[in-house]
């Protein structure tokens, strides 16, 4: 059975792992869409004090 680290990659190189990629790398791209991420990973790391 293949390590974690492997199935991320046979995923990453399979056709719905490129769409999925491409997905998040438009998704970065998008001023709203990276100011949301950044509150989530914020409130993840204990942000508001």
């Amino acid at each position: 059975m293949p390590g974690m680290v492997e199935r991320i990659k046979q995923f990453a190189r399979s056709p719905q792992g490129r769409r999925t990629a491409e997905q998040v790398r438009r998704a970065a791209a998008d001023p709203r869409r990276r100011a949301q991420a950044q509150r989530l990973l914020g409130r993840l790391r204990g942000g508001r004090r």
